[in-house]
């Protein structure tokens, strides 16, 4: 049997960060936890490219346009926070992001990892933000780093 798995190595990888302005008492916890794990796995700062987004819905467009025009990246991170409210705005607004990410990513065959809080209430995007339940963006890019280098070993 031949088992191919990643590795939490940054050394040689490119990545760029999404993140959205809106919601930012939350996107700028999730993007310092971002840059934390880039960092602290190897990542090399001049390798770091971070892009700001008006808001979660502006993510797709700017990670399509990063995918097209900054070859040789080996990963994109979206980070953003959307927050139910009255509505069904917040539930759309995920599930439409999450789809073109998830495209996105079997269109380049790059890693585009989705880091966006879908939180119910305050406290919930609090605790993902770099509270109890950790700090999403921290995990995502940990997930990105490892996905690119499962996707560098099936090379």
């Amino acid at each position: 049997m031949y088992e191919i798995t990643g590795n939490l190595s940054g050394q040689g990888l490119k990545l760029a960060i999404v993140v959205s302005r809106f919601n930012a008492i939350f996107t700028e916890q999730l993007l310092q936890g971002a840059l934390d794990a880039a960092r602290r796995h190897g990542v090399g700062e001049e390798t770091i490219v971070v892009v700001r987004v008006p808001g979660a819905n502006e993510i797709p467009l700017a990670v399509s346009t990063l995918l097209k025009r900054r070859a040789g990246l080996s990963a994109v991170v979206a980070l953003g926070a959307v927050i139910d409210g009255a509505t069904d705005h917040a539930m759309l607004i995920n599930t439409s992001v999450a789809r073109a990410l998830s495209q996105l990513a079997l269109e380049s065959g790059v890693p585009v990892l989705n880091g966006i809080v879908a939180a119910h209430n305050l406290d919930q995007a609090i605790e993902r933000s770099g509270s109890k339940a950790g700090n999403k963006g921290y995990d995502t890019v940990c997930a990105a780093i490892e996905t690119a280098n499962v996707l560098r070993a099936l090379d």
